[in-house]
């Protein structure tokens, strides 16, 4: 019976262990929508979303960020850990990323803390937003007054969102 007990002892620690180091936070949530986040070629295009004209998109229509904290000029992403389970990264994938509407010469990666590749758009790395749950909205729109929607031109829009741009506030 001893024997026993420490055999189930053992194996509820280990399980426990295991579980334990399951989640975290160096690796950030693969973007819910990103097909590159699977592996694929990561895709932007431009949508009219709202009062902010033509803006960026990924390949399923939602809307991408940039992050006042980041850095353009060398590109780095400062958005790890929590950051990235709101904000998810847009993944470059496999091969070099497609764009439609998007000048590929403003099209890059850079590496991130967990060694993935993130796309990046005029050297600023692009996010999009988790509250975002379907094509065409900006919730993320001026967050923190740090997170705003991107242009073609891989400027960000600092407009700020009108009630039928779909766009909310905080975490």
């Amino acid at each position: 019976m001893k024997r026993f007990a420490i055999v189930v002892g053992t194996t509820v620690l280990g399980l426990s262990a295991l579980t334990a180091c399951g989640g975290g936070y160096d690796k950030p949530a693969a973007a819910p929508n990103n097909p590159a986040s699977a592996g694929a070629a990561a895709k932007l295009a431009t949508a009219n979303v709202g009062d902010f004209g033509k803006v960026v998109v990924d390949g399923t229509g939602r809307t991408l960020y940039v992050f006042d904290n980041d850095t353009s000029d060398p590109s780095k992403s400062n958005c790890d850990g929590g950051c990235a389970a709101m904000w998810p990264p847009v993944l470059a994938g496999s091969g070099t990323p497609q764009v439609d509407g998007v000048d590929a010469s403003l099209v890059g990666t850079v590496a991130r803390s967990d060694g993935s590749k993130q796309v990046t758009l005029a050297g600023h790395p692009v996010y999009e937003y988790a509250k975002d749950s379907k094509a065409g909205e900006a919730k993320g729109q001026a967050v923190g007054g740090t997170w705003w929607v991107v242009g073609a031109d891989g400027k960000k829009i600092t407009t700020e969102a009108s009630s039928d741009s779909g766009a909310g506030y905080g975490y």
